[in-house]
């Protein structure tokens, strides 16, 4: 799966683009998501919602095709929204809404209220190293994404899958609720440098207030002695990483 991909990185201007051909010789299932970032034209968002809700409702009710949209509360882009399809494969494009009226709705019903499309991603998730077998439906039990997003640097990206590798680890021998998913973009992004992300999932807002003890559980797990080494590949490794939070917007998903 991506999992093996990843662990062979050797360029990364050749290897973050992983190709289907890949994909289809190392699994024959994977789990990705589109993911479309878009600015809506604040001042009709009551019609745009009207017109989203009833468009995926429509087309994106279920299976692979099935939408749903976020909130971005903070980071960077902020203010933005998240309209993001699957769980998929890249064969399932071959089949995606279009006729019945799909494309002339979007375009005549919601890009009309749609200031600017600013990304279209594919993420893939590392099945082995994410910790998210516990939600059966995020959306609903976890509603709050904290992302974290990676730009790996291509002098030491052979050390990120050792690095991920005992983020995840640790965050399977804390106990308690800890959902995490590790993901992969599929295409290179130029200047945006959005090459991996981390996302944890919450159940609401005071959950940021607890301590999770990461720190505590690494150092238990691998040696207190190993935790600035931890912190030195993480500088080494990534060349910048930032956060966002989305927050899952029932209205205008297709539920």
């Amino acid at each position: 799966m991506f999992k093996k991909s990843i662990a062979s990185l050797m360029m990364l201007a050749l290897m973050f683009t992983f190709s289907t051909t890949v994909n289809a010789q190392e699994s024959e299932d994977y789990t990705m998501w589109q993911s479309v970032m878009l600015t809506p034209d604040y001042t009709k968002l009551k019609t745009l919602g009207e017109n989203m809700r009833k468009h995926n409702e429509t087309y994106h009710k279920e299976g692979p095709y099935k939408a749903t949209v976020f909130n971005i509360t903070a980071g960077p882009n902020a203010g933005s929204m998240i309209w993001q399809m699957g769980p998929l494969m890249f064969k399932h494009g071959d089949d995606r809404p279009g006729d019945g009226g799909h494309d002339a709705d979007w375009r005549d019903n919601v890009m009309p209220y749609i200031k600017k499309i600013h990304t279209i991603e594919y993420w893939s998730q590392d099945d082995e190293k994410s910790n998210t077998s516990m939600l059966t439906s995020p959306e609903f039990s976890h509603p709050i994404l904290f992302i974290r997003y990676f730009e790996v640097s291509d002098d030491h990206d052979y050390t990120m899958n050792n690095h991920f590798k005992q983020v995840s680890e640790t965050i399977k021998s804390m106990p308690g609720d800890n959902p995490w998913g590790l993901y992969y973009n599929q295409f290179l992004q130029g200047d945006l440098g959005r090459h991996v992300a981390g996302v944890r999932f919450y159940k609401d807002w005071k959950d940021f207030d607890k301590d999770r003890e990461f720190k505590a559980a690494y150092k238990k797990l691998f040696g207190a002695d190993q935790w600035d080494v931890f912190i030195e590949n993480i500088n080494d490794t990534f060349t910048n990483q930032w956060d966002e939070i989305w927050v899952y917007n029932k209205n205008l998903s297709g539920d």
